[in-house]
């Protein structure tokens, strides 16, 4: 691990052997590692910072939109996830009564733009103090609700999906408010000390496209590319992560700006080293199924994939695709972050 070792991958320097991230939940595989709880507050920092040592971290996944917005937002509720069940959630609810409330919704009157300056100071404190107390890593700027998921966020799926195709040239003016709260945050992030940055949108799900793609490529990609492009002219790489499929729009992304990508195994690691393996960061791809419910073969078998792939790409990184979960059983965990290092040497 380290953060010449990570920052030589995201330079496209091929780095001897295959660096690592993760976004890892699973309390149980930290403290055996570390000996430290993180789920005891008084422990919490110190385990997840010794952790990302002792597992050969050498960039992490780190998103940062400001103070939460007030306004009117949806809770799509969610189901257990923590081992304890302490996140359960059935509170579902959506404040917006009907499709034309959507429609005639304005997030810049709602949620309000933030002050370029002030929000990069906040940005900026945030960054030095996760880079200094993770030195050994790189540490990101990011940007989660960009424009897809800033929708799902305030609308939910339902009312987004009912909404968006009804009425596309009324709804492009909702997602312009949202565009312009995303581009005060990017030039505020612009203004940082940060060297990569994590843009995250779901715009896809498992099997592919919400809506047509020509849908995306009118509404959607054009905005990233100015979005990007604040951040390029300052130096910043800029890597886009979404959940699900996102093999539809590689291209696009690449036209628009993107540096790279971070993705689930549901995205095509083969395609995408094919065409992109030489001038792409490539950060994902092994699969989280497996390393639930895989035999050790199997944990083998998927790794070896990854590693087969990624030590011809000057860019690639181990990830688990999606995260490592509470769920996993911790000896194929720990199988997993055993097989990473011998496989990843080049």
């Amino acid at each position: 691990m380290s953060y010449e070792r990570g920052w030589a991958a995201l330079n496209l320097e091929m780095p001897p052997t295959i660096p690592h991230t993760e976004y890892c939940s699973h309390p149980k595989l930290v403290k055996h590692i570390t000996g430290l709880d993180p789920k005891n507050k008084n422990e919490e920092k110190e385990a997840w910072r010794k952790f990302y040592q002792l597992t050969d971290y050498d960039f992490l996944w780190v998103s940062n939109d400001g103070p939460e917005w007030k306004g009117r937002t949806t809770c799509m509720g969610h189901a257990i996830f923590q081992e304890d069940g302490s996140d359960y959630n059935p509170n579902v609810h959506c404040p917006f009564k009907d499709v034309e409330e959507v429609l005639s919704f304005d997030p810049v009157a709602e949620y309000g733009v933030p002050d370029v300056e002030e929000r990069a100071r906040y940005f900026e404190e945030f960054y030095q103090r996760g880079q200094k107390e993770n030195p050994t890593l790189v540490f990101p700027g990011g940007y989660y609700k960009t424009l897809f998921s800033a929708c799902i966020q305030a609308f939910g799926w339902e009312m987004f999906l009912s909404s968006a195709p009804l009425d596309e040239e009324r709804f492009d003016k909702v997602l312009e408010g949202f565009f312009q709260i995303s581009l005060a945050n990017y030039k505020a992030w612009a203004k940082t000390s940060i060297k990569v940055f994590i843009c995250h949108d779901d715009i896809v799900w498992t099997n592919g496209p919400v809506f047509h793609p020509n849908w995306y490529r009118k509404h959607i990609f054009p905005r990233y590319k100015k979005l990007w492009s604040i951040l390029k002219k300052e130096g910043i790489k800029v890597l886009f992560c979404s959940d699900g499929n996102f093999d539809e729009f590689v291209d696009d992304l690449v036209e628009a700006g993107a540096d790279g990508f971070i993705f689930e195994p549901l995205t095509s690691l083969e395609r995408i080293a094919q065409k992109y393996g030489k001038s792409k960061v490539i950060i994902g791809n092994i699969d989280t199924r497996i390393l639930s419910f895989g035999t050790k073969e199997e944990i083998f078998q998927e790794v070896k994939r990854c590693a087969d792939i990624g030590k011809n790409c000057p860019g690639y990184f181990f990830a688990v695709g999606n995260h490592i979960p509470h769920n996993v059983p911790l000896e194929n965990a720990l199988y997993y972050l055993e097989l990473i290092r011998k496989l990843g040497r080049r």
